[in-house]
């Protein structure tokens, strides 16, 4: 039997399973802690708070005051973008740009449903699968295109915190960005 330094695929995903779980589970306690409360008044008003990130289009950091009620979005994937090109493949949803793009008006769409808009999000996840034409690495520069469309800009100025990350898929072939949001509002 051999053994491999490298975990197998099982493995990762496994841990970035329970990895997503633990999110899932400290964001439980600290909701039940009152930290974060997903119903109830703020107290005077305290206004969500963003720590700036220098010149990066992130925030730092972003306090969210009790009492704001709290959204979670799943992670969401883009639409096809052509339809004509060989279902599964990179092609069918564009490149890492068109895809950020498309996800973040998803999201865009499902917050508009909650009467939220882009300028409530206060975390966001980004999961970027190796694109084919970057030598399977993740196109950081391409996700950034679609993402400074619509965060740090002058209609929108609000930034999130965010984690960027490469995963090994997704899932269905030729997605390349997964993004999920949470969204705060003081009421």
């Amino acid at each position: 039997m051999t053994t491999s330094s490298k975990p197998s695929a099982e493995r990762r995903m496994a841990r970035f399973l329970g990895a997503l779980a633990l999110t899932a589970v400290l964001a439980t306690i600290i909701t039940a802690a009152g930290v974060i409360s997903s119903s109830g008044p703020a107290t005077a008003k305290q206004a969500i708070t963003r720590t700036d990130a220098g010149s990066f289009p992130i925030s730092a950091a972003v306090n969210v005051p009790a009492g704001a009620d709290v959204v979670y979005l799943s992670g969401m994937t883009p639409a096809v973008a052509d339809p004509n090109a060989p279902k599964g493949s990179p092609q069918a949803y564009g490149d890492t740009a068109t895809q950020t793009v498309s996800v973040l008006n998803k999201i865009k769409d499902a917050l508009a449903a909650q009467k939220l808009t882009l300028g409530d999000v206060v975390m966001m996840h980004v999961y970027l699968v190796g694109d084919p034409a970057h030598d399977g690495k993740m196109d950081f520069a391409g996700m950034m295109s679609g993402y400074t469309q619509f965060f740090g800009t002058a209609d929108q100025p609000n930034k999130p915190a965010r984690t960027t990350v490469q995963v090994a898929g997704l899932a269905a072939p030729g997605l390349m960005v997964e993004i999920e949001v949470i969204a705060a509002h003081v009421p």
